[in-house]
């Protein structure tokens, strides 16, 4: 079946500016991004030029990719339950637009904002950490791997955190407690990449290769049971109910 892209491009749009007239929403994405620099910047600044030898067998800075595992569920458990909230479900639906193409569009929409704080809060760190910083404690906690890391794991961590908010929308009907469950439910990820950042999990390649290959599959596994549970009939009845 063919996706329509200018359709996918209307929804991208009208997420957008209904984003940016939900205050709640936008709070929790700017907040959510700040608690996870605090701990990074205090081990940065805390910590004497003497312990940047032990800041080698850590590494820190992968506790930043909590960013792109939290921040998509929270503008994505809006997705749906919104437009209830709003009325304008059913309009949506009556509408020629296909599941697919509704589908895509939510989840872009949410996709492209978190994919962008994450890189934005990632890199503002790295500019603060190698501007002020003592140059042996900043080596200790840039380092390429760390780097490569964040820009490989954070686009499917923030889908799949997509797929969890879009998820938790069409079965809800409060836009409170959908934003909350979805961030329960996007958790797990952040407690995998805490523990690899502490060095509980060995920071190696298997490690990392198969901590990407499992991404990949709750990616497709999440993309699927999203598109199950966006279905016109069963959205249009909840909306009823």
């Amino acid at each position: 079946m063919t996706v329509s892209g200018r359709r996918v491009r209307a929804i991208v749009a009208k997420e957008l500016r209904e984003y940016g007239r939900n205050r709640a929403v936008v709070a929790t994405a700017a907040i959510l991004p700040l608690v996870f620099l605090i701990q990074p910047l205090v081990a940065v600044f805390a910590l004497p030029v003497a312990a940047a030898t032990a800041l080698r067998q850590e590494h820190t800075l992968l506790y930043l990719l909590g960013v792109p595992a939290l921040v998509p569920s929270t503008l994505a458990a809006y997705a749906v339950v919104g437009e209830r909230l709003q009325g304008t479900l059913e309009p949506v639906l009556a509408t020629p637009i296909r599941r697919r193409e509704l589908l895509l569009g939510k989840a872009v929409a949410a996709f492209i904002p978190s994919a962008a704080i994450a890189y934005g809060v990632f890199a503002l760190f790295v500019a603060v950490v190698e501007l002020f910083a003592h140059p042996a404690v900043a080596a200790a906690f840039v380092r390429g791997p760390e780097l490569l890391a964040q820009v490989l794991f954070t686009p499917p961590l923030a889908l799949w955190s997509v797929w969890v908010g879009i998820g938790v929308s069409a079965r809800s009907r409060d836009p409170r407690s959908a934003g909350q469950l979805a961030l329960l439910l996007s958790l797990p990820p952040v407690a995998v990449t805490s523990l690899v950042a502490f060095d509980v999990i060995p920071a190696v390649l298997p490690t990392a290769l198969v901590l990407g290959a499992v991404l990949l599959l709750l990616d497709v596994l999440g993309w699927r049971a999203a598109s199950a549970l966006v279905d016109r009939e069963r959205l249009v009845t909840g909306a009823r109910a």
